[in-house]
């Protein structure tokens, strides 16, 4: 019988850290996602993302999740993909890890994001998974650099980027959600600046998924 790693080569590839797994999300996966997602990520009236899809109807959030997930597999090319890495802690579901990147043979760079469930925050749990794919990048895909942004009030995510080693890379103006103005700082992290965990990435999958996305095979 043919697998599902078979059809989507990234659907092998997994990540496992001290205390979480990472894996791109299944449709299996989605409902645990959207069930996450429905017992609250951030306070009414803050926005952290770029896209406020968190402000949806209730009776639009799982199709809307479904949809952006589906969107991603379909159109990732070598060009340009994204892995949306659902996290596990055992056998519970407490969020998110996007890894992405465009033009990324000539340019070496990926983009990250995330979000926990509330009650999963506050544990260092963010930093863990976002660890885990910046390893990947840079042990794995042997990516250059590292990106990311936050809303200048978004003090967890601006620390788990400083705890990293991530540097400033300016602070623009953003319309995040539709009449309002969100200052954001964009982060740029190289993989000489980047502070190392204690604990050791184990990965399995990558030569397959690598290999479709385009990306030159490593030792790892």
């Amino acid at each position: 019988m043919t697998s599902l790693a078979t059809l989507w080569p990234p659907f092998g590839l997994i990540l496992s850290t001290p205390r979480l797994v990472l894996r791109p999300l299944q449709d299996a996966d989605l409902p645990a996602a959207v069930e996450a997602a429905e017992t609250g990520i951030h306070p009414p009236g803050q926005m952290p993302f770029s896209h406020p899809w968190t402000e949806a109807r209730p009776e639009d959030l799982p199709a809307n999740t479904a949809r952006r997930i589906w969107r991603a597999r379909a159109e990732s090319t070598p060009e340009k993909w994204a892995l949306h890495f659902g996290v596990w802690r055992g056998n519970d579901f407490v969020g998110c890890q996007d890894l992405s990147a465009e033009g990324f043979g000539t340019l070496k760079t990926v983009s990250t994001g995330s979000w926990l469930r509330q009650d999963a925050q506050g544990q260092g749990l963010g930093k863990e998974m976002r660890t885990a794919v910046i390893l990947y990048a840079f042990d794995w895909l042997k990516a250059d650099t590292a990106v990311s942004e936050a809303a200048v009030w978004n003090s967890s995510s601006l620390g788990v980027s400083k705890s990293l080693g991530y540097q400033p890379n300016g602070i623009f103006r953003e319309s995040w959600k539709p009449s309002e103005l969100t200052e954001v700082q964009y982060l740029r992290l190289s993989s000489e600046r980047f502070i190392r965990p204690v604990w050791n990435l184990d990965v399995r999958g990558h030569v397959r998924s690598a290999d479709y996305l385009g990306i030159p095979l490593n030792d790892g």
